[in-house]
């Protein structure tokens, strides 16, 4: 199913995972909860996510209206993210995902060879 059918649906989960669904989409709108950022250093701050997953995942929240990117007209050119309100209202969202968590996580048991 394509990700803009996922959009169509009539059930509110399946559209939300439309728009939330890849497991870097999360990851983004929670590192930008407090903050600009520019695309570097949201590649730094973000560990294992690929350059090009990046850009495809910032184009597609902002297409959703979750983030904004601001171009500043200058040498060498300069492009901040930051939330849009409509991002700022799912904050409370991923502290309570990051805060389950920290509740019931478990260290993996130690490998045995």
């Amino acid at each position: 199913m394509k990700r803009t059918d996922f959009k169509n649906c009539s059930c509110a989960m399946q559209r939300s995972m439309g728009i939330l669904g890849t497991r870097w989409k999360p990851i983004i709108i929670y590192t930008l909860r407090d903050r600009k950022a520019r695309f570097g250093q949201l590649d730094a701050l973000i560990e294992n996510i690929s350059r090009k997953v990046l850009t495809s995942s910032l184009k597609e929240l902002e297409e959703d209206g979750i983030i904004l990117r601001e171009e500043f007209k200058e040498l060498p050119p300069r492009v901040e993210y930051a939330l849009t309100e409509k991002g700022k209202a799912l904050i409370p969202i991923m502290c309570q995902l990051a805060k389950w968590n920290e509740e019931y996580y478990e260290e993996p048991a130690p490998l045995i060879l």
